[in-house]
């Protein structure tokens, strides 16, 4: 059984990825919006895929997740292909998203739809323990537990939805534009809850427009653009690129 998320340890990037996407091609009818991309992500790492608006970012997250079909190539996760799998089967064995736009169940209440992110398991104690972990890392959910999320800010309703996908225990937790459409204030408190995650032993693999926060906080970055991969390297290194200053950082 996967130790509950406030103690697991962090590993290094060793042997095997977690994560392995080869090759991998997606399309939107006659439309390749994905053009055999391959990238890695490491247990114990957190991973930022940065790009514009349209570059295909979106697509990959939902086809690993068995959201969208894939076309062409191959996903590995913890040293096995993953095409044709269910997406619910994917959260049974820890990989779990974090939906641009949050998709949180608007007519149902916070800790309902924190309940939610906790289907696939069974352990009622550990399930009432996560929920507490939950609310620690938000307060702001526990003091409205009650309240329908629908009613709630863009900034709460991210933090439910990154709340909801804790519930799943995910081993490797994807996330799709945390900070999109947030206050600076809230972009803030969310970069730290990530970075919190990350440091209580949750692999990550995040996408984000925010080039300059998203790689201030992650170990490596890839840049996509027009489906396609076109730089890699150590977070800190992509932050100095004179290119990725002039594409992403506005410089």
């Amino acid at each position: 059984m996967q130790q509950p998320l406030a103690t697991q340890r962090v590993q290094g990037m060793s042997g095997t990825a977690m994560l392995s996407v080869s090759s991998l091609k997606v399309a939107y009818g006659g439309i390749q919006a994905v053009k055999g991309v391959s990238f890695d992500v490491h247990q114990g790492e957190l991973v930022s895929l940065i790009g514009a608006n349209g570059a295909g970012k979106t697509t990959t997250l939902k086809a690993i997740t068995a959201i969208q079909p894939v076309a062409d190539g191959d996903i590995e996760y913890m040293g096995r292909s993953i095409k044709g799998q269910g997406a619910w089967e994917l959260v049974k064995q820890g990989l779990v998203m974090v939906p641009e736009g949050r998709g949180t169940f608007t007519r149902m209440s916070i800790k309902e739809n924190l309940h939610m992110g906790a289907f696939v398991r069974n352990d009622k104690a550990g399930i009432a323990a996560d929920m507490e972990m939950v609310f620690g890392i938000f307060p702001r959910l526990k003091e409205r537990a009650s309240q329908l999320a629908g009613t709630m800010s863009g900034g709460e309703q991210q933090m439910l939805a990154m709340g909801r996908a804790l519930m799943a225990r995910p081993k490797l937790l994807l996330m799709d534009e945390p900070s999109m459409g947030l206050s600076p204030i809230m972009v803030d408190k969310i970069f730290e809850v990530i970075a919190d995650i990350h440091k209580r032993g949750t692999t990550v693999l995040l996408v984000e427009q925010n080039a300059s926060r998203a790689l201030s906080l992650a170990d490596r970055g890839y840049v996509m653009d027009s489906g396609e991969i076109t730089m890699s390297g150590e977070a800190k290194a992509l932050l100095k690129d004179p290119k990725v200053r002039a594409a992403y950082l506005g410089e």
